[in-house]
């Protein structure tokens, strides 16, 4: 999986889109590749400009296809209530970071079968759009970037584009844990058993099957007809044992923790700020008294409505601090990231994004009153104690 080392590019609808650093190499590498094939195809007539500049566009639909298909899987997830820490492309392609697991099989098969059936509109709309621009010539030619005098640039870039996308719809759907298609065949497995842990094992067992075929047939190739693209199979394959491995761990300890819910390692005495109070009761009542960096806020009814930060306090001006009040300045929960139900599962958390950047979240009722709240060191203590019983 991609490091940390990322830059963002932008934010679509909140999720922030980046890219890691080892994107740039791919993408180096696939102009280069690109340019020398364009002028193969093209002709003798082609300038090394011309492919050099059909080579950049094609990297960047290639990459902008990748982009969409992750965003597929991003904004069904968070139609589906669960938050997105981040989209990132990296050296093999994209990964979309959920905050947390599915909590049911019907949101597994929607956010999983997201990102193919954008990639398949993508490829539908190139074919669509080179079959025009044929006119007389042959299409699957186009695609191969086979030497054909009458191929215009644009037939050769959405020709290749098209046969990408399909590459990376049949990729995808090979039913391998962590992959699209293995996340598909969990979903089917976690409907039949009912039992999440189970299917995750089934698929993750899938997908090291895959990852051992993967890495047989990269070196096979490595040693005859392709040693690039033996090495690049080969270290897909490496990636894909490596992902399912961490899937049967972490369904190894989501096993051991079953019967364990949030209400039962939480604060269930949780100190929060009226939304009514002012700034300077904030922090002189609060933020001075306990020596916290936030408090959840509520109104009158303890319904939990966000959180208020001290820096957030502190910026407001010291004359204007006693007219001022907290729901005027404090960041409300509008997304529910910062939420958990009490009687969540404590497996529903394990990840959880903001539970990582806040170190706790706010245990709620089904009616959104606070009853506690949960911190990263609670979680912890609860993951050792439940491993040492075992």
């Amino acid at each position: 999986m991609p490091v940390r080392g990322q830059i963002t590019l932008f934010h679509v609808r909140g999720i922030r889109v980046s890219v890691d650093y080892s994107w740039f190499f791919v993408l180096f590498l696939v102009i280069v590749w690109m340019s020398g094939s364009y002028e193969d195809a093209l002709g003798p007539g082609t300038s090394s400009s011309a492919a050099y500049a059909l080579a950049v566009a094609s990297a960047l639909a290639f990459f902008g296809s990748i982009l969409l298909h992750e965003l597929g899987h991003a904004l069904v997830s968070v139609r589906n209530g669960i938050e997105i820490s981040d989209v990132s492309l990296w050296m093999f392609g994209g990964v979309t970071r959920m905050a947390r697991d599915s909590d049911s099989p019907g949101t597994e098969f929607k956010i999983a079968v997201a990102g193919p059936l954008v990639t398949l509109a993508i490829a539908a709309a190139c074919i669509a759009i080179g079959a025009a621009l044929a006119g007389g010539h042959d299409f699957r030619r186009a695609a191969e970037l086979n030497a054909d005098p009458g191929t215009s640039g644009l037939l050769a870039l959405v020709a290749w584009v098209a046969t990408m996308n399909l590459f990376v719809l049949a990729l995808n759907l090979i039913p391998a844990y962590p992959l699209d298609g293995g996340r598909i065949a969990r979903a089917i497995a976690w409907r039949i058993t009912g039992d999440r842990n189970r299917a995750t094992r089934a698929a993750a067992g899938l997908g090291r099957f895959f990852s051992y075929l993967f890495i047989a047939a990269g070196i096979l190739l490595l040693l005859t007809v392709d040693p690039i693209g033996g090495i690049w199979l080969a270290l897909i394959g490496w990636i894909l044992g490596q992902s399912a491995r961490g899937a049967l761990l972490q369904t190894e300890v989501a096993s051991r923790i079953s019967g364990i819910h949030v209400r039962d390692i939480m604060d269930d005495e949780p100190v929060a700020i009226p939304k009514d109070a002012t700034v300077e009761q904030a922090l002189d009542e609060f933020f001075l008294r306990y020596r916290w960096p936030w408090f959840p806020v509520v109104d009158a009814a303890q319904r939990f409505l966000g959180l208020i930060d001290r820096s957030s306090a502190d910026a407001v001006p010291e004359a204007s601090r006693g007219a001022r009040r907290v729901e005027e300045v404090f960041a409300p929960d509008a997304s529910g990231s910062l939420r958990v139900r009490a009687d969540a599962p404590l497996e529903d958390i394990l990840g959880n994004e903001s539970l990582r950047r806040l170190g706790a979240l706010v245990a709620v009722d089904p009616d959104g009153r606070i009853r506690g709240v949960v911190t990263a060191d609670q979680v912890s203590r609860a993951l050792r104690s439940a491993l040492e019983r075992a």
